[in-house]
């Protein structure tokens, strides 16, 4: 599927006529700084090349018309304006659903429906926030379609992420939308998520490659132990508000975290609290490293996230770790990990030019041997925000 197809199959559903508009919205990939997000600290993500594309019609009407090519059925789902609530049968249209839902809950009602088709080429459960691409399309298509010009960028993102968190139920941070939303070319985006002050980041590796490896596992973050990753959290900081003067886990520096960690009661609650610290602390030093070229002392700091993701935040499972174990392995990866919400979906690593091969060649043999799956392997580029086409 491209874009010329995707209007293809648009008007074959919809029909000829009309002001037919196209729109883009990357995935991300986050390099570092993994559930800091909802912590008040940093993060390091990217936008990427492969994302969701989108094709809209403003309707005369009230009604409002989801179809998306990758679904094998072809299906349309059809919803009247008067009636916008998140339906189980709606499936994966209460995404772009529930972002008319925020526009309303934010004072904008849009005066007619329209007609939609999306279609992504970011695996569906594999960690590179294909919910997040979606919902900041969305908000592009309707800005741009119903010339909402007090929206900024950062404005839909904060929007996506209002609607993830109150229409369809997961507590996500701010990064994902973000990354989709204020996404630069050739740049990664270091995000204070506790005021959102950012700066854009130069990513320049000539001898390396981003190489993101789905490990086929899939994961639904609503009905995982997300949410309660939230919740031990929010515990931890409670408990060490008694003792420092703090608003959120990410003001902590690791100093001041181990004089005061017996504050939190339960021990697994502290190792939550552990990562978050500690995870924040590493993103402020591996972007201090990029600004160095200090590639090798990056992909260290890389490795490092990954065993706090694994052994304290507990977020991690067998397949991703054997993934991350045969990069591991290999001479000339620097550095891998995990890559968004976790249970499952992918990890990113920085190789070396001449060992990219030699990675593929290793996973592709040995993970299928260890886990009777059969890796996907993604060398990437980084990309733009979302936009019109």
């Amino acid at each position: 599927m491209n874009s010329k197809l995707l209007k293809e199959k648009f008007i074959e559903l919809y029909g000829e006529g009309g002001d037919i508009r196209e729109y883009f919205s990357p995935g991300r990939v986050n390099l570092i700084g993994e559930h800091t997000d909802y912590n008040g600290g940093h993060v390091f993500p990217c936008a990427l090349t492969i994302g969701t594309y989108g094709i809209m019609r403003r309707r005369t009407d009230k009604v409002m018309k989801f179809s998306s090519a990758n679904i094998r059925s072809g299906s349309v789902v059809t919803v009247d304006l008067s009636d916008i609530s998140y339906k189980k049968k709606y499936n994966w249209a209460n995404y772009p659903l529930g972002i008319v839902w925020a526009f309303k809950e934010k004072g904008i009602e849009l005066e007619s429906g329209f007609e939609m088709i999306i279609w992504g080429n970011i695996p569906n459960g594999s960690g590179l926030s294909s919910s997040a691409s979606i919902e900041v399309l969305m908000g592009k298509m309707l800005q741009d379609q119903y010339s909402i010009k007090s929206l900024s960028m950062l404005d839909l993102a904060l929007i996506g992420q209002y609607s993830e968190n109150n229409f369809n139920g997961c507590n996500c941070g701010i990064m994902d939308q973000f990354a989709v939303a204020m996404g630069k070319k050739d740049n990664a985006m270091f995000l204070d998520t506790s005021d959102l002050s950012y700066q854009y980041a130069k990513i320049s590796l000539p001898d390396e490659k981003i190489v993101i490896i789905n490990s086929k596992v899939k994961h639904s973050l609503v009905d995982s132990a997300y949410n309660e990753r939230r919740e031990q959290c929010a515990k931890a900081l409670e408990q060490l508000q008694k003792v420092v003067d703090i608003k959120t886990l990410g003001d902590l520096d690791i100093e001041t975290f181990e004089a005061n960690k017996s504050a939190i009661s339960d021990e697994i609650v502290r190792k939550r609290a552990k990562h978050a610290v500690y995870e924040n602390q590493r993103t402020i030093r591996a972007v201090e490293a990029l600004k160095r070229n200090d590639v090798e002392q990056f992909g260290k700091l890389m490795n490092e996230s990954h065993i706090s993701l694994r052994d304290d935040y507990e977020v991690s499972c067998k397949e991703i770790d054997i993934l991350v174990e045969l990069a591991w392995e290999t001479d000339g990866v620097i550095g891998s990990r995990i890559t968004g919400g976790g249970f499952g979906g992918c990890t990113v690593s920085i190789v070396r030019n001449d060992a990219v091969d030699v990675l593929k060649e290793h996973v592709e043999k040995e993970y299928e041997k260890k886990t009777g799956l059969k890796p996907e392997i993604y060398i990437v580029d980084i990309g733009d925000g979302a936009r019109r086409i």
